[in-house]
């Protein structure tokens, strides 16, 4: 029994701990390859860019607890990842170098809160190209003999690229493919091209530029290659090959009277031409001195050995011999070399001038101006002498003035010379600029420290030639005369100046050109004036254009150009086309009344208007510019046209004025009969509205009429072609068919005689004379007629005419003084039989026929 109560218990206990029981977490194992799990045999390229997420730790927790993600590094060692605790990113946080560091030791772990699982993982970092190959050992420095034979190994450079697999090999090559040497692609060893050889004389270092390149790899997804580069400094080392050289070649002495025997005349020097370990050097002279020199064996100074008035020749040519000696004394090379010695005397004369007399400092010539170019001064008889010998009498000669426009000749003399003078610049030679020219001949001693020198003047007078064309002191002239200038007035004088002397200087006049007729000018002084015939009209030609020429006694001529403008006199007064000029007004448009005035310039052709009377005078105003008319503001509609209208007409008689704005003033006056009606009247019959519209252009109502016969005609052509093919499609012919109608038989001929009796009857009495009431007879003398007359009624409405036809109009008039006799109703208008249409039809008839007779071409 109580053994049963302990299993009974330690069964319960066993539940309990159980039930609290809390399994660790774990990572997953994904293997290689895997970017997730615990980072077993995990790799990285070492350019992978900082910020990367890299991998995936990836686990899990027995019981479902939340796990979090943690990775830790030694504290010696850099902290290159980071890890995201909740979801296992880990971001590479610092730059990789394989390298320095080809793996990384790291210590992940995962926890659910209670357990905490840690595992050490080793990443490894795999390589990349970002690595250049480097020399090492630097610098290279190869002494190389001058004699090496050709293909021979000088020198081997070695560089290194720690990166692996081909980012790690490396080749050599030159950077100069023109050097005389050659490096080897896989050793990097440097040698001595074939054929080629090296002196130390011509060149005593050669410095050689190779480059390393290693075998490209990957780096950051792109191939690349990197290299590298070096100098190798080549010396050559001299060898013994070459013979003496001698310096300062070629080699001159002078001997002059108070030379003293003993005396150095000159220096030669020579040195070995190997002149890195350069041998001894010793002197002798070979031949050519018959004792008179002798030659220091190690200095090389040749000294004279008798008195320079002893010796025998006025030159002496030697030959030195210069021997290179060896270390043990034996001769090695030779070289010999030519000195020219000169026996000279003292230098006490300078450079003299002479004439055709003996000695002369001053020289005159007389020449025309402008010589040809070369020309020698023939005039001219100069000599120069200097009388010593030798270096001294040698001299220079210049000509000391006006630069560049002599030169003389010879140049450089020695003893003595025929001086020539020639002309390099003829154009500079003028007798207008300068009529007298004078030089200094210098004469100046060379290679002597005295310098003697001597001078003579040199004078040429210029003589006059006909070299200058006339030239006016402008190239156009510009005048203004009145066109009421009577003939003979003065226009404008022109003057040309000739610099030449005499008769050459002297100018003539002429004028030219197809706008000359109307002037003439003064031969000597240049005056143009209007010739005595001469009308002069601005607005027939305004300006005059043509040319004046002056000219010299040998023909040579200068050409100017002249402009004449008319100034414009008010002579012609303001014009109307006609003097009695009809307008038609309709109300609320003004009408346009014009006025030429041919005067060519402003303000004699600017036009003002106004109206001079007008009966009454308050109805019309008129813009003083454009010539516009139009009623006043207070007049709006025929109604108060016939509330101030005496006659009750409304067509007005004006007498308008155009008035230009010269000085004096000039104005013309024009009788303006104005026809006015309103836009209702003309909207009743579109026909009348077009007739007053045309009315002051009648080509306008013929071309309309031309233009709706066309259309007509082309509607016509159409109908006919489409009924044409339509027939034709359908292969049908029509039949033809006539209609006859039957003719009415005429009524008794007494019937008809009788109807139109009693319509003629009808029209003669349709028509009187109305008696008037007093009060609106305007020339009725009852005391009533004093009274101002009443507005007249309005016309009755016009009828509506049975027919579909056009519609009828009437134009309602303020002086009508016909009346029916009865009251009747107004008769039906007629179409086109209205007297208002018949006015204006008769009037565009009279335009057209009058516009014919000017233009036949319309016809």
């Amino acid at each position: 029994m109580r053994r049963g109560r302990w299993a009974a218990l330690a069964l319960g206990l066993l539940r309990l701990c159980l039930a609290q029981a809390n399994f660790a977490p774990h990572f997953f194992d994904n293997g290689v390859g895997s970017t997730n799990g615990n980072m077993a045999l995990f790799s990285l390229p070492e350019d992978t860019p900082v910020g990367s997420h890299v991998y995936t730790l990836n686990g899990t927790d027995p019981e479902g607890d939340p796990i979090s993600y943690h990775i830790s590094f030694d504290p010696s060692a850099r902290s290159v990842f980071s890890v995201d605790p909740t979801f296992g990113n880990i971001t590479l946080v610092e730059e990789l170098d394989r390298e320095r560091e080809d793996e990384i030791e790291a210590i992940i772990s995962i926890s659910d809160g209670l357990n905490l699982v840690a595992e050490k993982v080793v990443i490894l970092v795999t390589d990349a190209n970002d690595e250049a190959p480097r020399f090492i050992q630097e610098p290279y420095v190869a002494l190389v003999p001058e004699d090496i034979p050709a293909g021979s190994s000088i020198f081997k450079v070695h560089a290194v690229d720690r990166d692996t697999g081909s980012g790690g090999s490396v080749t050599y090559f030159l950077q100069n493919l023109h050097s005389p040497f050659a490096v080897d692609r896989h050793s990097g060893v440097l040698r001595l091209q074939a054929g080629a050889t090296l002196d130390y004389e011509r060149s005593r270092t050669h410095y050689v530029t190779v480059v390393a390149k290693d075998g490209g790899g990957r780096l950051h997804g792109a191939d690349v290659v990197f290299s590298a580069t070096t100098t190798v400094t080549v010396n050559v080392e001299d060898v013994q090959d070459t013979a003496p050289v001698f310096v300062g070649t070629p080699y001159y002495g002078y001997v002059y009277e108070d030379t003293l025997p003993g005396s150095e005349v000159l220096k030669v020097v020579a040195m070995d031409g190997d002149r890195g370990k350069p041998n001894r050097i010793l002197y002798s002279l070979a031949n050519g001195s018959d004792g008179a020199f002798e030659i220091n064996e190690t200095s090389g100074a040749i000294s004279i050995t008798q008195s320079p008035a002893q010796l025998q020749r006025e030159v002496y040519e030697l030959h030195v011999q210069v021997t290179e000696m060896s270390p043990v004394g034996s001769p090695v090379a030779q070289a010999t070399v030519p000195v020219t010695i000169r026996i000279v005397d003292l230098n006490n004369h300078p450079p003299t001038f002479y004439g055709e007399s003996g000695p002369q400092n001053r020289f005159e010539l007389s020449m025309n101006e402008h010589p040809p170019q070369g020309e020698i001064l023939r005039g001219l008889k100069i000599t120069v002498n200097d009388s010593d010998q030798g270096a001294n009498a040698k001299f220079n000669l210049q000509l000391v003035g006006p630069r560049g426009i002599f030169r003389v000749v010879p140049q450089t003399v020695l003893n003595e010379a025929q001086v020539t003078i020639i002309v390099e610049n003829s154009a500079a030679i003028d007798f207008e600029k300068s009529k007298v020219l004078t030089f200094k001949l210098l004469a100046v001693e060379v290679n002597t420290p005295e310098k003697f020198s001597s001078t003579a003047d040199v004078v040429i007078q210029l003589l006059d030639t006909n070299d200058n064309v006339p030239k006016f002191d402008s190239l156009y002239y510009v005048a203004r005369i009145p066109e009421n200038a009577p003939g003979g007035s003065s226009v404008v004088a022109v003057t040309a100046v000739d610099p030449d002397t005499g008769p050459w200087g002297e100018v003539k006049y002429s004028i030219y050109g197809t706008g000359a007729d109307l002037f003439l000018i003064h031969p000597s002084t240049g005056l143009i004036y209007t010739q005595p015939w001469a009308s002069l009209d601005a607005e027939a030609t305004a300006r005059y254009n043509f040319y004046v020429k002056a000219e010299d006694m040998e023909g040579k001529y200068s050409v100017a150009e002249v402009f004449i403008t008319l100034l414009d006199v008010n002579d012609h007064p303001p014009q109307f086309g006609k003097s009695v000029q009809k307008k038609t007004m309709v109300l609320g448009t003004p009408v346009k009344i014009e006025a030429i005035d041919e005067d060519a310039e402003e303000p004699n052709n600017l036009v003002d208007y106004s109206i001079t009377h007008a009966e009454p005078a308050n109805v019309f105003d008129i813009n003083a510019h454009t010539g516009e008319i139009w009623l006043k503001n207070s007049i709006r509609s025929l109604d108060a046209l016939h509330n101030i209208t005496p006659g009750r007409d409304c067509i007005w008689s004006l007498e308008v004025q155009a008035k230009d704005r010269g000085s004096p003033s000039f104005s013309t006056t024009a009788l303006l009969k104005i026809d006015i009606t309103d836009a209702e009247t003309l909207s009743r019959s579109p026909m009348a509205a077009f007739l007053i519209q045309t009315k002051d252009n009648p080509m306008k109502a013929v071309g309309v009429l031309a233009g709706t016969m066309a259309t007509v005609v082309a509607i016509t052509v159409l109908i006919s072609t489409a009924t044409f093919w339509r027939n034709k499609k359908s292969n049908k012919v029509l039949p033809v068919r006539r209609v006859v109608r039957k003719r009415p038989s005429p009524a008794p001929r007494t019937i008809r005689i009788e109807w139109l009796k009693s319509k003629s009857a009808k029209a003669a009495t349709k028509f009187m004379l109305k008696e008037k009431p007093p009060n609106e007879n305007c020339n009725n003398n009852s005391p009533e007629s004093s009274l101002p007359p009443r507005a007249p009624a309005l016309p009755p409405p016009p009828s509506v005419a049975p027919s579909t036809g056009a519609a009828h109009w009437t134009v309602p008039t303020v002086s009508g003084s016909l009346t029916p006799q009865q009251t009747q109703p107004p008769p039906k208008p007629k179409t086109m039989g209205s007297p208002i249409q018949s006015t204006l039809i008769s009037e565009l008839k009279q335009k057209f026929e009058k516009k014919s007779v000017h233009n036949k071409a319309y016809f």
